[in-house]
């Protein structure tokens, strides 16, 4: 199979398509035939060496899929059958004509959807759904910050924040995405280029701040998350785009709003608790895809990159002017 492979660390320069072995769906695991995966922000930091893939996953790059069911591997009790379609959430190796998967981490592809479309769902809509309910325990009627919103997992937030009754509030870096947030349902969008984020959530919360800051950027942040999270407000760390150390008194200031800081990786996270988060998404969210109205959720797809234009892909989503997810479409 054709497969997405560097030799050694470093730019984008260093990806290209090379002819790998075929992996064997082991018990309970099924082999899927993919179509299309997607592009992450992990995806780049492993190509630079900054994040290897978690003990016995494939060192391809690619944590999420869709395709078909080409093979059932021994012992699977699930209703896959061969030639079914279906979207997959992966520690490794979506960027391949074929991957195995632990039947439980496969969901169906919700009604109306391409398999375009639904390859941008699994990584980016089960982090936001993680950190909203799991992690973060959204409740209707918070205030919620979400930073990077025009991003996969913040277009993913916006909504999902919105279904469960709460306010989302986003940070984008133009005019153009901050516009495709509020269409997604964002109740104010802020450009951190041109204005303080803390002031004007402040302004909007009429003071008090924001119960739940979803946070991939870090360290350049800290300060001004701070000031603006509400008395007993969760911050929640699931990246570091803006650095990784703090200089000041983060801990005296975070006591004094009695907040909690927690940090959330969903890639390590082991096979039972992805089990719970993929039935419980499939369960709550999944069926909002395929509605009409107020309610419906729809992946944001901002381009489509054939796979042998990896190096291509890479380079964009290093210029950050994706608005949505970047697709990469397998050879058939």
């Amino acid at each position: 199979m054709l497969a997405v492979h560097f030799d050694q660390p470093g730019g984008a320069e260093n990806l290209y398509v090379k002819e790998v072995a075929r992996p064997i769906p082991g018990p309970g695991e099924v082999l899927l035939k993919v179509a299309a995966s997607a592009l992450n922000r992990a995806d780049l930091l492993q190509r630079q060496g900054g994040y290897p893939p978690p003990p016995g996953a494939s060192s391809i790059l690619g944590l999420e899929a869709s395709g078909y069911v080409a093979e059932l591997g021994p012992g699977c009790q699930g209703e896959w059958k061969t030639g079914d379609t279906a979207m997959a959430l992966l520690p490794g190796g979506g960027q391949a004509q074929y991957v195995t998967v632990p039947e439980e981490l496969l969901m169906p592809i919700p009604e109306g959807l391409t398999l375009l479309q639904a390859a941008a769902i699994p990584e980016a809509w089960l982090t936001a759904f993680q950190l909203l309910h799991l992690v973060g325990n959204v409740q209707a009627g918070d205030t919620v910050l979400i930073h990077a919103g025009s991003s996969g997992v913040g277009t993913a937030a916006i909504q999902l924040a919105r279904l469960a009754g709460a306010i989302p509030l986003v940070t984008a870096g133009s005019p153009q995405k901050l516009q495709m947030a509020e269409k997604l349902g964002a109740a104010v969008g802020i450009n951190y280029k041109e204005e303080d984020f803390c002031e004007a959530v402040l302004k909007f919360t009429q003071g008090a701040g924001v119960n739940l800051i979803l946070d991939c950027i870090g360290s350049s942040y800290w300060e001004k998350n701070i000031s603006c999270l509400a008395v007993d407000g969760r911050w929640i760390l699931y990246g570091l785009m803006g650095g990784a150390d703090v200089n000041g008194p983060l801990l005296s200031k975070l006591l004094s709003k009695r907040g909690s800081l927690i940090a959330s990786l969903l890639r390590s996270r082991n096979k039972t608790y992805k089990q719970a988060l993929v039935r419980a998404f499939t369960e709550r969210a999944l069926p909002h895809f395929s509605t009409e109205g107020p309610q419906r959720l729809l992946p944001v797809v901002d381009s489509v990159y054939p796979l042998a234009a990896i190096q291509e892909a890479h380079k964009y989503m290093e210029m950050n002017k994706n608005m949505g997810k970047i697709v990469l479409e397998l050879p058939h």
